[in-house]
């Protein structure tokens, strides 16, 4: 409408109030079990410098190898010297079960899932591993690095392991069950570590825990 001197009016009727309601959410914790080893390699401050000094210019001294060290330094671990694992694998896992279901993106699922656990020693967020046992035991292998040279990996391989997976997710767009058999999906046909399945691999695959209960986190 209009006043008497021919200017526009916009009256409280005639402007639409615009109201956006919370995104629903719920945390669940999804216990899971190892159905394969699992590998864990954490990139060591060793090869961080070794990177630094690489892109600095500088020469590294060759030292001689030391595969305890080495196997001690690829875990992943808490100030009370528990042993975890990045959530973001597990997210990605998760994520990467999409592809076993028609008509669901993995662009979309990295929105409405998120993933949390405890800060490790290195600031990481992490899942805590737990294992019986003599795990983790030091594992051996020869790998390929540059210009087809090969190198001798120590890395911790966790025989028989477990943890719960702490998610939250946007309820409008994803059902309790659903999430869950993102995860069982992700764990069978993707894994974590190394040497998954993702990557032509037999490990760091798992899958719901039966003996468990899921969690609501109220």
């Amino acid at each position: 409408m209009t006043n008497k001197n021919g200017t526009s009016v916009i009256t409280a009727d005639a402007e639409a109030a615009i109201q956006i309601d919370r995104i629903a959410a719920e945390t669940i914790i999804v216990p899971i079990i190892g159905v394969t080893p699992l590998i864990a390699h954490r990139f060591s401050e060793k090869a961080k410098r070794q990177m630094l000094d690489a892109m600095q210019g500088r020469k590294t001294p060759k030292q001689p190898k030391d595969p305890v060290a080495e196997f001690t330094a690829a875990r992943y671990r808490f100030a009370d010297g528990g042993d975890g694992f990045p959530v973001i694998g597990f997210k990605s896992a998760t994520v990467g079960g999409a592809r076993f279901y028609q008509g669901v993106t993995m662009a979309a699922l990295k929105q409405f899932m998120f993933f949390s656990g405890e800060i490790g020693n290195d600031g990481q967020m992490l899942a805590r591993i737990e294992y019986e046992g003599d795990d983790p035991i030091m594992r051996e292998d020869v790998v390929r690095v540059n210009r087809g040279g090969t190198d001798l990996r120590y890395r911790p391989i966790y025989m028989a392991w477990k943890t719960n997976l702490k998610v939250t997710y946007v309820t409008s767009s994803l059902t309790r069950q659903s999430v869950i058999s993102l995860i069982d999906a992700g764990g069978m046909g993707v894994g974590v570590g190394e040497w998954r399945v993702e990557k032509d691999g037999d490990f760091g695959t798992y899958r719901i825990d039966q003996d468990r209960t899921i969690e609501v986190v109220k």
